[in-house]
């Protein structure tokens, strides 16, 4: 099954330097189908336990679990944007954002950039 922009994906993120986030994560698929369905590194933000986030930024998107997909509230950071290579994905994803998130998403990552 390939790789499609909007799906979440546990990944190991591991070996990490410094800050980046490490270990098991959700990662957002951000690159266009075309990418990810080449042989080329599949570009993804990062996310983390809503928990773990306990002051809200503009660089960070707040992902209810009932709009994810996913076991927890997720907070995607903006300045976290990796790209990583395809045989790091499990064979299904393990949710997905709609149009309206993925448009917050983006917003984040353009202010982080400066885009």
């Amino acid at each position: 099954m390939p790789i499609q922009r909007g799906e979440i994906y546990f990944v190991n993120l591991n070996p990490v330097k410094g800050r980046e986030q490490a270990g098991l994560r959700p990662v957002l698929v951000l690159s266009n189908d075309t990418i990810n369905q080449s042989p080329l590194v599949v570009t993804v933000v990062i996310g983390t336990k809503g928990a773990n986030v306990t002051r809200d930024y503009s660089t960070n998107v707040r992902v209810p679990s009932t709009e994810s997909g996913l076991p927890t509230e997720t907070v995607f950071l903006g300045f976290q944007v990796r790209s990583i290579d395809p045989s790091r994905f499990g064979s299904s994803p393990a949710g997905s954002l709609s149009d309206a998130y993925m448009k917050k998403i983006e917003d984040a990552v353009r202010a982080c950039l400066d885009l």
